[in-house]
Protein backbone atom coordinates (compact mmCIF):
# COMPACT_ATOMS: atom_id res chain seq x y z
CA UNK A 1 0.00 0.00 0.00
CA UNK A 2 1.64 3.37 -1.00
CA UNK A 3 1.12 5.44 2.25
CA UNK A 4 1.46 8.74 0.93
CA UNK A 5 -1.20 7.89 -1.58
CA UNK A 6 -3.37 7.04 1.29
CA UNK A 7 -2.81 9.99 3.31
CA UNK A 8 -3.40 12.11 0.42
CA UNK A 9 -6.86 11.09 -0.63
CA UNK A 10 -7.98 10.62 2.90
CA UNK A 11 -6.75 13.36 4.86
CA UNK A 12 -9.49 15.80 4.01
CA UNK A 13 -11.92 12.95 5.67
CA UNK A 14 -9.57 12.31 8.67
CA UNK A 15 -9.41 16.13 9.98
CA UNK A 16 -13.16 16.51 9.68
CA UNK A 17 -13.20 13.68 11.83
CA UNK A 18 -11.12 15.24 14.18
CA UNK A 19 -12.84 18.77 13.97
CA UNK A 20 -16.17 16.60 14.50
CA UNK A 21 -15.00 15.08 17.42
CA UNK A 22 -13.52 18.32 19.41
CA UNK A 23 -17.09 19.89 18.77
CA UNK A 24 -18.59 21.41 21.84
CA UNK A 25 -22.07 20.28 20.40
CA UNK A 26 -23.47 18.20 17.89
CA UNK A 27 -26.27 18.07 16.09
CA UNK A 28 -28.20 15.03 15.03
CA UNK A 29 -26.71 15.48 11.35
CA UNK A 30 -23.05 16.13 13.02
CA UNK A 31 -23.42 12.80 15.23
CA UNK A 32 -24.38 10.65 12.78
CA UNK A 33 -21.36 12.28 10.24
CA UNK A 34 -19.38 11.41 13.06
CA UNK A 35 -20.32 7.94 12.86
CA UNK A 36 -19.60 7.73 9.42
CA UNK A 37 -16.40 9.67 9.59
CA UNK A 38 -15.21 7.38 11.75
CA UNK A 39 -16.32 3.84 10.50
CA UNK A 40 -14.17 4.97 7.20
CA UNK A 41 -11.40 5.50 9.33
CA UNK A 42 -11.29 2.43 11.18
CA UNK A 43 -11.55 0.74 8.09
CA UNK A 44 -8.75 2.87 6.89
CA UNK A 45 -6.53 1.85 9.78
CA UNK A 46 -7.05 -1.66 9.45
CA UNK A 47 -5.73 -1.15 5.91
CA UNK A 48 -2.59 0.31 7.40
CA UNK A 49 -1.86 -2.06 10.12
CA UNK A 50 -2.44 -5.19 7.92
CA UNK A 51 0.01 -3.92 4.87
CA UNK A 52 2.61 -1.91 6.87
CA UNK A 53 2.33 -2.83 10.46
CA UNK A 54 2.68 0.14 13.53
CA UNK A 55 3.50 3.21 11.24
CA UNK A 56 3.61 6.86 12.52
CA UNK A 57 0.34 7.48 10.18
CA UNK A 58 -1.47 4.55 11.65
CA UNK A 59 -0.73 5.77 15.08
CA UNK A 60 -2.16 9.37 14.23
CA UNK A 61 -4.92 8.05 13.21
CA UNK A 62 -5.31 5.57 16.07
CA UNK A 63 -5.73 8.94 17.95
CA UNK A 64 -7.92 10.80 16.27
CA UNK A 65 -10.46 7.67 16.22
CA UNK A 66 -9.56 7.21 20.10
CA UNK A 67 -10.79 11.01 20.26
CA UNK A 68 -14.16 10.42 18.24
CA UNK A 69 -14.86 7.64 19.99
CA UNK A 70 -14.83 9.39 23.25
CA UNK A 71 -17.62 11.01 21.78
CA UNK A 72 -20.22 8.16 22.11
CA UNK A 73 -18.43 5.64 24.58
CA UNK A 74 -17.11 7.95 27.21
CA UNK A 75 -18.36 8.34 31.25
CA UNK A 76 -21.97 9.40 30.90
CA UNK A 77 -23.18 12.36 32.30
CA UNK A 78 -25.65 12.74 35.45
CA UNK A 79 -29.11 12.62 33.65
CA UNK A 80 -30.23 15.59 36.02
CA UNK A 81 -27.46 17.67 34.30
CA UNK A 82 -29.22 17.75 30.28
CA UNK A 83 -32.40 18.53 32.14
CA UNK A 84 -31.94 22.69 31.27
CA UNK A 85 -30.68 21.70 27.87
CA UNK A 86 -33.44 19.08 27.07
CA UNK A 87 -36.06 21.84 28.11
CA UNK A 88 -34.61 25.53 27.12
CA UNK A 89 -33.47 24.27 23.82
CA UNK A 90 -33.91 20.36 22.23
CA UNK A 91 -37.68 20.14 23.49
CA UNK A 92 -38.78 23.86 22.28
CA UNK A 93 -36.84 23.87 18.88
CA UNK A 94 -38.24 20.36 17.58
CA UNK A 95 -41.74 21.99 18.47
CA UNK A 96 -40.75 25.14 16.79
CA UNK A 97 -39.87 22.94 13.98
CA UNK A 98 -43.58 21.12 13.38
CA UNK A 99 -45.44 24.78 14.15
CA UNK A 100 -46.76 25.75 10.84
CA UNK A 101 -48.27 21.88 10.69
CA UNK A 102 -50.03 22.40 13.79
CA UNK A 103 -51.52 25.63 12.55
CA UNK A 104 -52.84 23.62 9.58
CA UNK A 105 -53.90 20.74 11.58
CA UNK A 106 -55.61 22.66 13.93
CA UNK A 107 -57.58 25.05 10.97
CA UNK A 108 -58.52 21.91 9.23
CA UNK A 109 -59.83 20.47 12.53
CA UNK A 110 -62.29 23.22 13.16
CA UNK A 111 -63.42 23.97 9.75
CA UNK A 112 -64.38 19.62 9.69
CA UNK A 113 -65.87 19.97 13.47
CA UNK A 114 -67.61 22.82 12.59
CA UNK A 115 -69.29 21.71 9.22
CA UNK A 116 -69.98 18.46 11.55
CA UNK A 117 -71.32 20.28 14.23
CA UNK A 118 -73.51 22.70 12.00
CA UNK A 119 -74.92 19.52 10.13
CA UNK A 120 -75.73 17.69 12.93
CA UNK A 121 -77.34 20.36 15.15
CA UNK A 122 -79.66 21.35 11.78
CA UNK A 123 -80.36 17.90 10.73
CA UNK A 124 -83.03 15.86 12.17
CA UNK A 125 -81.59 12.86 9.97
CA UNK A 126 -78.25 13.21 11.87
CA UNK A 127 -79.73 13.17 15.65
CA UNK A 128 -81.88 10.29 14.62
CA UNK A 129 -78.70 8.38 13.41
CA UNK A 130 -77.39 9.24 17.08
CA UNK A 131 -80.30 7.99 19.40
CA UNK A 132 -83.52 8.49 20.01
CA UNK A 133 -84.83 11.71 21.03
CA UNK A 134 -84.72 10.41 25.04
CA UNK A 135 -81.19 9.04 24.34
CA UNK A 136 -80.45 12.36 23.17
CA UNK A 137 -81.77 14.35 25.58
CA UNK A 138 -80.29 11.48 28.57
CA UNK A 139 -77.01 12.77 26.78
CA UNK A 140 -77.40 16.57 26.59
CA UNK A 141 -79.21 16.96 30.26
CA UNK A 142 -77.12 14.31 32.42
CA UNK A 143 -74.23 12.02 30.54
CA UNK A 144 -72.30 15.28 28.70
CA UNK A 145 -72.15 16.86 31.96
CA UNK A 146 -72.01 13.78 34.81
CA UNK A 147 -68.93 12.26 32.41
CA UNK A 148 -66.55 14.92 34.28
CA UNK A 149 -67.50 14.28 37.47
CA UNK A 150 -68.75 10.46 37.94
CA UNK A 151 -65.48 9.18 38.90
CA UNK A 152 -62.60 10.56 41.71
CA UNK A 153 -60.67 13.34 39.86
CA UNK A 154 -57.64 12.02 40.75
CA UNK A 155 -58.21 8.28 38.71
CA UNK A 156 -60.27 10.68 36.13
CA UNK A 157 -56.97 12.36 35.88
CA UNK A 158 -55.19 9.52 35.19
CA UNK A 159 -57.01 7.91 32.79
CA UNK A 160 -57.63 11.08 30.36
CA UNK A 161 -53.62 11.59 30.77
CA UNK A 162 -53.18 7.74 29.58
CA UNK A 163 -55.28 7.78 26.91
CA UNK A 164 -54.79 10.75 25.44
CA UNK A 165 -50.95 10.44 25.60
CA UNK A 166 -51.56 6.74 23.78
CA UNK A 167 -53.32 8.66 20.86
CA UNK A 168 -50.50 11.16 21.01
CA UNK A 169 -47.57 8.81 20.65
CA UNK A 170 -50.06 6.60 18.03
CA UNK A 171 -50.15 9.59 15.81
CA UNK A 172 -46.08 9.70 16.05
CA UNK A 173 -45.69 6.43 15.90
CA UNK A 174 -47.09 5.76 12.73
CA UNK A 175 -47.08 8.84 11.10
CA UNK A 176 -44.97 7.46 8.46
CA UNK A 177 -47.38 5.29 7.61
CA UNK A 178 -49.27 8.45 5.77
CA UNK A 179 -52.94 7.59 6.67
CA UNK A 180 -53.25 6.86 10.38
CA UNK A 181 -52.22 10.54 11.69
CA UNK A 182 -55.03 11.69 8.98
CA UNK A 183 -57.64 9.05 10.12
CA UNK A 184 -57.04 9.79 13.78
CA UNK A 185 -57.75 13.32 13.41
CA UNK A 186 -60.56 12.92 10.97
CA UNK A 187 -62.39 11.15 13.83
CA UNK A 188 -61.36 13.39 16.27
CA UNK A 189 -62.89 16.36 14.95
CA UNK A 190 -65.60 14.68 13.77
CA UNK A 191 -66.65 13.42 17.32
CA UNK A 192 -66.26 16.79 18.49
CA UNK A 193 -68.21 18.09 16.03
CA UNK A 194 -71.54 15.88 15.94
CA UNK A 195 -71.44 15.61 20.18
CA UNK A 196 -71.27 19.47 19.94
CA UNK A 197 -74.04 19.85 17.20
CA UNK A 198 -76.07 17.61 19.35
CA UNK A 199 -75.58 19.90 22.11
CA UNK A 200 -76.69 22.86 20.33
CA UNK A 201 -79.30 21.23 18.30
CA UNK A 202 -80.96 20.88 21.87
CA UNK A 203 -80.47 24.55 23.32
CA UNK A 204 -77.31 23.58 25.21
CA UNK A 205 -74.52 25.27 23.31
CA UNK A 206 -73.15 27.03 26.36
CA UNK A 207 -72.96 23.60 28.23
CA UNK A 208 -71.06 22.14 25.15
CA UNK A 209 -68.51 25.24 25.12
CA UNK A 210 -68.04 25.84 29.05
CA UNK A 211 -67.21 22.29 29.67
CA UNK A 212 -64.48 21.60 26.47
CA UNK A 213 -62.90 25.45 26.79
CA UNK A 214 -61.39 24.95 29.64
CA UNK A 215 -59.07 21.60 29.16
CA UNK A 216 -59.80 21.11 25.79
CA UNK A 217 -57.40 24.73 24.69
CA UNK A 218 -54.44 22.95 25.68
CA UNK A 219 -55.78 19.05 24.88
CA UNK A 220 -56.34 19.77 21.34
CA UNK A 221 -53.98 21.59 20.60
CA UNK A 222 -51.50 19.05 22.13
CA UNK A 223 -53.04 16.33 19.88
CA UNK A 224 -52.92 18.75 16.95
CA UNK A 225 -49.00 18.75 17.70
CA UNK A 226 -48.73 14.72 17.85
CA UNK A 227 -50.65 14.56 14.11
CA UNK A 228 -48.11 17.53 13.27
CA UNK A 229 -44.95 15.52 14.36
CA UNK A 230 -46.51 12.47 12.88
CA UNK A 231 -47.19 13.96 9.49
CA UNK A 232 -43.51 15.61 9.86
CA UNK A 233 -41.82 12.18 9.88
CA UNK A 234 -44.08 10.73 6.70
CA UNK A 235 -43.07 13.82 4.98
CA UNK A 236 -39.34 13.60 5.38
CA UNK A 237 -40.18 9.84 4.02
CA UNK A 238 -41.76 11.53 1.08
CA UNK A 239 -39.34 14.34 0.23
CA UNK A 240 -36.13 14.24 2.33
CA UNK A 241 -34.70 17.12 0.23
CA UNK A 242 -30.85 16.93 -0.15
CA UNK A 243 -30.87 14.13 2.62
CA UNK A 244 -31.29 10.28 2.29
CA UNK A 245 -34.39 8.96 3.18
CA UNK A 246 -33.04 7.03 6.14
CA UNK A 247 -31.10 9.88 6.86
CA UNK A 248 -34.30 12.30 6.75
CA UNK A 249 -36.34 9.58 9.02
CA UNK A 250 -33.35 9.25 11.39
CA UNK A 251 -33.22 12.94 12.08
CA UNK A 252 -36.56 13.78 12.42
CA UNK A 253 -37.70 10.82 14.13
CA UNK A 254 -34.69 11.85 16.91
CA UNK A 255 -36.94 15.70 17.02
CA UNK A 256 -40.21 13.86 17.23
CA UNK A 257 -39.70 11.40 19.89
CA UNK A 258 -38.64 14.32 22.02
CA UNK A 259 -42.12 16.26 21.12
CA UNK A 260 -43.50 12.63 22.16
CA UNK A 261 -41.99 12.95 25.37
CA UNK A 262 -42.82 16.81 25.84
CA UNK A 263 -46.41 16.03 25.13
CA UNK A 264 -47.05 13.85 28.25
CA UNK A 265 -46.25 16.59 30.02
CA UNK A 266 -48.99 18.83 28.18
CA UNK A 267 -51.60 16.40 28.70
CA UNK A 268 -50.71 15.91 31.99
CA UNK A 269 -51.20 19.46 32.34
CA UNK A 270 -54.50 19.17 30.45
CA UNK A 271 -55.61 16.05 32.46
CA UNK A 272 -54.92 18.11 35.50
CA UNK A 273 -57.30 20.87 34.29
CA UNK A 274 -59.62 17.92 32.91
CA UNK A 275 -59.88 16.44 36.28
CA UNK A 276 -60.23 19.00 39.00
CA UNK A 277 -60.97 22.58 37.00
CA UNK A 278 -64.03 21.78 34.30
CA UNK A 279 -66.17 20.09 37.12
CA UNK A 280 -65.35 22.50 39.96
CA UNK A 281 -67.91 25.27 41.27
CA UNK A 282 -65.08 28.20 40.56
CA UNK A 283 -66.91 30.50 37.98
CA UNK A 284 -66.44 29.41 34.39
CA UNK A 285 -64.22 32.87 33.64
CA UNK A 286 -62.12 31.66 36.04
CA UNK A 287 -61.90 27.95 34.50
CA UNK A 288 -61.66 29.34 31.18
CA UNK A 289 -59.08 31.55 31.95
CA UNK A 290 -57.05 28.61 33.39
CA UNK A 291 -57.21 26.70 30.21
CA UNK A 292 -56.44 29.90 27.89
CA UNK A 293 -53.49 30.77 30.23
CA UNK A 294 -52.72 26.98 30.06
CA UNK A 295 -52.76 27.06 26.37
CA UNK A 296 -50.99 30.61 26.15
CA UNK A 297 -47.76 29.03 27.94
CA UNK A 298 -47.89 26.24 25.57
CA UNK A 299 -47.94 28.18 22.25
CA UNK A 300 -45.07 31.20 23.81
CA UNK A 301 -42.78 27.94 24.68
CA UNK A 302 -43.19 26.68 21.26
CA UNK A 303 -43.11 30.10 19.08
CA UNK A 304 -41.02 32.35 21.37
CA UNK A 305 -38.61 29.94 23.21
CA UNK A 306 -38.56 27.35 20.22
CA UNK A 307 -37.68 30.50 18.17
CA UNK A 308 -34.89 31.33 20.35
CA UNK A 309 -33.32 27.55 20.11
CA UNK A 310 -33.80 27.68 16.57
CA UNK A 311 -31.82 30.59 15.96
CA UNK A 312 -29.20 29.23 18.09
CA UNK A 313 -28.78 26.72 16.12
CA UNK A 314 -30.73 23.97 17.91
CA UNK A 315 -32.76 21.38 15.20
CA UNK A 316 -34.12 19.63 18.07
CA UNK A 317 -32.32 16.85 17.60
CA UNK A 318 -31.75 13.83 20.20
CA UNK A 319 -28.17 13.51 19.86
CA UNK A 320 -27.39 9.45 19.82
CA UNK A 321 -24.62 9.43 21.63
CA UNK A 322 -24.11 9.02 25.42
CA UNK A 323 -21.08 10.78 26.14
CA UNK A 324 -22.46 13.87 26.95
CA UNK A 325 -22.23 15.27 22.88
CA UNK A 326 -25.22 17.63 24.32
CA UNK A 327 -23.50 20.78 26.64
CA UNK A 328 -25.61 23.52 27.67
CA UNK A 329 -25.26 27.31 26.26
CA UNK A 330 -23.94 29.08 28.43
CA UNK A 331 -24.30 32.53 26.65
Amino acid sequence: MDLDALRSARQGEWDRLDTLAAHRRLSGRDSDELVLRYQDGAADLSAITTTAGSVALGDRLSVSLSRARMRFTGTGRNVLSQLPAFFLLQLPAALYRVRWWTFWIALGSAVIAVAYGTWSANSPQVQAAMGSDADLKQLVNNDFVNYYSENPAASFTSQVWTNNAFIAAQCIAFGILGVYVPYILLQNAMNIGLTGGILIGYGHADTFFLYIAPHGLLELTSVFVAGAAGMRVFWAWIAPGPRTRLQALAEDGRAMFIIAVGLTISLFVSGIIEGFVTPSPLPWPVKIGIGALALTAFLLYMVVVGGRAHRLGETGDLDPFAAGARRIIAD
